[in-house]
């Protein structure tokens, strides 16, 4: 399988992975990825190929580059894979599909960049909507099978991780099962929805007994430390890695946010999601897999265009109607924390 990144898009994937794996159990199935996600890939990976594509972009003339670049090249080889399946439907990701040399290599037949099709030996014509489902497609195709079974497969957690989420809870600072994630933060500021708001809804779930965690990655150190502020001490920032996200996410009772990483975490774990959508389309890229409630307003037009400021439909997602949707899904539990993965 060949998914680089980035952090949804990689949980997108997972399902696909798990039909693989559940039609072919002792198949030896590889995954080339990008280093600073590898903390995401399923428990059952028999070899991970590790590339560097984001760096080599950079300096694509470097020596180090183009050894790098040789290296994984004979690396993927000399696995001698008998299939390669690009979920990425990139120019670079279907390089390397092509670099493994399996006789059959399959990818979408309208892929993101079109000129990724000129790797492959099948194409597959997605039909479906979400990403998840056409990612299923794709597998579809190689395994025959007559419908769309929706698969998952653990993401697990690393010793450390174990720790990190043990000293945390010793702090004071959450218990597991007690607390929700706010990620007020996403890709690009048009998906982002205002922080006083966040603090607002961290006010809220206090009344239900839950400490809010506020999520932020590098470059939102100061929209988690809005949110903090604001909340009147409800919501308290936790900066944590990828590999402890992935342990902190696992023992979360809610996730309210918007379309990121994260939020698909959330969902992998069987998290009940409050996805707050604004210019992008949650029938594309909606929480998949768990109890979730999506507000989008109806003003909202889908666009993929990485724009900065925030979008106007999104701002017409009120806090009463996210906190009403956090109580439904609190009130109607039915999945313990840390449930299905």
């Amino acid at each position: 399988m060949v998914r680089i990144s980035a952090m949804g898009d990689v949980i997108h994937a997972i399902p696909a992975y798990a039909s693989l794996r559940a039609v072919f159990p002792e198949a030896r199935i590889g995954w080339v990825i990008e280093e600073r996600w590898r903390p995401l890939l399923p428990a059952g990976v028999d070899v991970i190929h590790v590339v560097r594509t984001k760096a080599w972009r950079k300096q694509p003339f470097s020596s180090s580059t183009w050894r790098e670049m040789r290296d994984a090249k004979r690396e993927i080889k000399t696995a001698r894979y008998d299939l390669a399946v690009d979920v990425q439907g990139a120019i670079r990701s279907g390089v390397i599909a092509w670099w493994s040399k399996a006789p059959r290599r399959v990818g979408f037949a309208k892929p993101r960049e079109s000129q990724a099709t000129m790797f492959y030996t099948s194409k597959v014509a997605a039909t479906r909507r979400h990403i998840i489902e056409q990612n299923l497609e794709l597998v579809a195709s190689i395994t025959n099978e007559p419908y769309l079974m929706y698969r998952s497969a653990e993401i697990p957690v690393s010793a450390a991780a174990e720790e990190f989420l043990a000293n945390v809870e010793r702090n004071g600072t959450l218990r597991r099962g007690q607390y929700a994630i706010l990620n007020p933060g996403a890709g690009w500021g048009a998906k982002c929805w205002p922080t006083e708001r966040y603090a607002s809804v961290a006010r809220a779930l206090r009344e239900h007994g839950l400490v809010s965690i506020v999520n932020y990655g590098p470059g939102e150190e100061a929209m988690a430390r809005a949110v903090e502020e604001q909340s009147a001490g409800a919501a308290r920032r936790l900066s944590c890695t990828l590999e402890e996200l992935v342990a902190v996410t696992k023992y979360a009772r809610l996730f309210v946010g918007g379309d990121t990483g994260p939020m698909h975490l959330a969902a992998h774990f069987g998290i009940p999601v409050v996805a707050l959508f604004g210019p992008t389309d949650p029938a594309r890229n909606g929480p998949y897999g768990t109890r979730s409630t999506v507000l989008r307003s109806a003003d909202s037009k889908t666009s993929y265009s990485h724009t900065a400021d925030m979008h106007e439909g999104l701002k017409g997602v009120s806090i009463d109607e996210v906190v009403s949707a956090a109580q439904k899904l609190l009130e109607s539990e039915t999945i313990p924390a840390g449930g299905a993965g």
